[in-house]
């Protein structure tokens, strides 16, 4: 592949670069094609379930989120003398550090973890609930997801205030963000926004189980020949980053049952996705562009990516052409993504002063 360097004098020495195998190139050439979003929704970092995220993102290719209520402030701390505010920047980053494996993005709330809470109740009275509802509001309007999933359910099994108040804010969040009297001042920048349906995760740890027989079953444990790897093993990879809990569980392949239950929007009877269309057929004129993304798939070489980039121009233009805002800004940053990785972009960064003063 050929490498393009670019030489910037302005900060201390900095390589600048994101490599990605020609695999990935590949399958994120496939994941052009799906127009399918789903966010997952929980109170801390480590509560996300990231097998489901890594099996929506790897092998369903939907674009993924995960929303997490706080940045795990009040935790625990393994690796260092962190606490609050210094150990909620640690418990980000190692959520940043997940999803670049897992392939989700990461969203945030305003909320505080000040540590355990017994009810919701309680950790409602230290959270502002108008407040961080108006962010789960806004994350649901801005990702525009067709699925919403919890992974606590309102009744309290999680074990935890924080994990309960997640999943009510979630529920009310499902509804208020299509109502464009709630929380009116977002729509100069958001429209309202109904997913499908929301669904809770349901589990079997922590002596609380809360599976039953007439839940709706997935399993999430295939295995991914492009990348080489069972998606219980990236998000073995994608959970070990949280480091600062001294998390890390194994790898494993083979059948992950994973559970929901719905709890509000229509229920499906076979698929999480059941009469939500993620092909190019939701959007008008998207026909041409998906045809233009099979082609770059079938002449795609793995030895040489970079050959794609004409056709990657060509996806980028066509995708610039359609009308709907949202996917054509959301492709578009996908196109880009990919043409800088096949086309090798690297930065470096150089000057001759070791310290700068902020501000």
């Amino acid at each position: 592949m050929k490498k393009f360097l670019l030489l910037i004098t302005c900060s201390t020495f900095v390589t600048l670069s994101f490599s990605q195998t020609s695999a990935d190139i590949f399958l994120g050439l496939k994941k052009l094609n799906v127009l399918g979003r789903v966010l997952y929704v929980a109170a801390h970092p480590d509560d996300e379930n990231t097998r489901l995220l890594t099996y929506f993102s790897k092998d369903r290719l939907y674009r993924t989120g995960y929303l997490s209520m706080t940045r795990g402030d009040g935790g625990q701390n393994l690796i260092g003398d962190e606490q609050g505010i210094a150990l909620g920047m640690i418990r980000t980053q190692e959520l940043l550090s997940a999803r670049r494996i897992d392939g989700a993005e990461q969203f945030f709330t305003r909320a505080y973890d000040f540590g355990f809470s017994k009810t919701p109740e309680e950790t409602f009275a230290k959270w502002d609930r108008e407040k961080i509802l108006s962010d789960v509001v806004w994350v649901i309007r801005q990702f525009q997801p067709d699925v919403i999933i919890t992974r606590f359910p309102t009744t309290g099994e999680g074990g935890h205030g924080h994990h309960t108040a997640s999943a009510i804010l979630a529920n009310e969040a499902f509804t208020a963000a299509a109502d464009p009297k709630r929380f009116p001042e977002q729509l100069r920048f958001v429209q309202p926004w109904q997913a499908k349906r929301i669904l809770f995760n349901g589990f079997n740890f922590g002596g609380q189980n809360t599976i039953t027989d007439d839940q709706l079953r997935l399993d999430v444990g295939g295995y991914n020949p492009i990348l080489g790897k069972s998606y219980g093993e990236i998000a073995a990879e994608s959970r070990s980053q949280h480091k600062s809990q001294g998390f890390g569980s194994a790898r494993s392949r083979g059948e992950a049952l994973e559970y929901f239950r719905t709890t509000g929007g229509s229920a499906p009877t076979n698929d999480l996705f059941e009469d939500v269309d993620v092909s190019w057929k939701r959007v008008n004129g998207g026909e041409k562009v998906q045809a233009l993304i099979n082609d770059a798939m079938a002449s795609f070489d793995f030895s040489a990516p970079q050959k794609s980039l004409p056709a990657l121009v060509k996806i980028y233009n066509a995708v610039g052409g359609i009308s709907d805002r949202y996917w054509r800004e959301q492709k578009q940053a996908e196109v880009k993504s990919l043409i800088e990785q096949a086309s090798g972009l690297w930065m470096e960064c150089f000057t001759n002063e070791n310290y700068i003063a902020q501000g």
